[in-house]
């Protein structure tokens, strides 16, 4: 096995990707470049194709452009309807979380004399359950045992 020391290792050792520009550089930098692709895609190669036509191309970008980017008034919109559903969805959370809250805490404290409190403690660990809910099913039987 053969180690390689740190000082022989370059960066032209690896293969790099060539960086991708993000889509509005292109737009503000290559707007010839992006409207050849899309000729080429649309009309089949021509060999008596002109230069005149990349200035048609640019102009038919406009409009593509026009609707790739919304105006000032659809993202305002856009942003105020995203807005809206947060906070919708903001308060549907908040609201569960008080009605799950509701349902589980309401605590009975009761003092518990050491024999019982080591029983409970004895019959949670044999049956590997809570203390509380064996006192929850003891306090519910004996409210149905009576009536209530």
């Amino acid at each position: 096995m053969q180690r390689m020391a740190k000082g022989q290792t370059t960066v032209s050792d690896f293969a790099v990707a060539p960086r991708r520009s993000r889509p509005e550089e292109q737009s503000t930098t290559q707007p010839a470049s992006e409207s050849k692709p899309a000729e080429l895609s649309t009309e089949p190669p021509n060999a008596n194709q002109s230069q005149e036509a990349a200035p048609a191309g640019t102009e038919g970008d406009k409009p593509v452009n026009r609707l790739i980017a919304p105006t000032d008034e659809a993202r305002r919109e856009r942003a105020t309807t995203r807005a809206l559903q947060r906070e919708g969805s903001r308060i549907r959370l908040r609201d569960l979380k008080r009605a799950r809250d509701r349902e589980s805490k309401h605590y009975v404290n009761c003092p518990l004399d050491y024999d019982t409190k080591m029983r409970l403690q004895k019959a949670a660990i044999e049956n590997d359950v809570k203390m509380t809910v064996i006192m929850k099913a003891a306090i519910d039987q004996f409210l149905k045992d009576n009536g209530y």
